[in-house]
């Protein structure tokens, strides 16, 4: 394999791969946090200000999320045909 400092694509294809780990590890750790906002609203009681924060955790979480799993599929498939693997069809 072509080394990725060299090769364009393959430095272009880190970086995005680096920046969907990114964006994963943060639209999990968002759902995470909105999570322990609702069961701490669920003992102490919720006011406006938790359960704002808690929807605005979902939001954006999901607006992170949803895009960095679907390029994270984008990567895994262009490195799976890259090795001659394609995609089984």
């Amino acid at each position: 394999m072509p080394d990725p400092a060299v090769d364009p694509v393959l430095a272009r294809r880190a970086a995005i791969a680096r920046l969907v780990a990114a964006g994963q590890r943060v639209g999990y750790a968002l759902f995470g946090l909105a999570m322990v906002l609702f069961f701490v609203g669920l003992v102490t009681g919720y006011t406006q200000l938790l359960t704002n924060a808690i929807v605005g955790c979902l939001l954006a979480g999901s607006l992170i999320l949803a895009p960095s799993i679907v390029f994270g599929y984008a990567v895994k498939a262009a490195e799976r045909e890259e090795q001659g693997l394609g995609s089984g069809h």
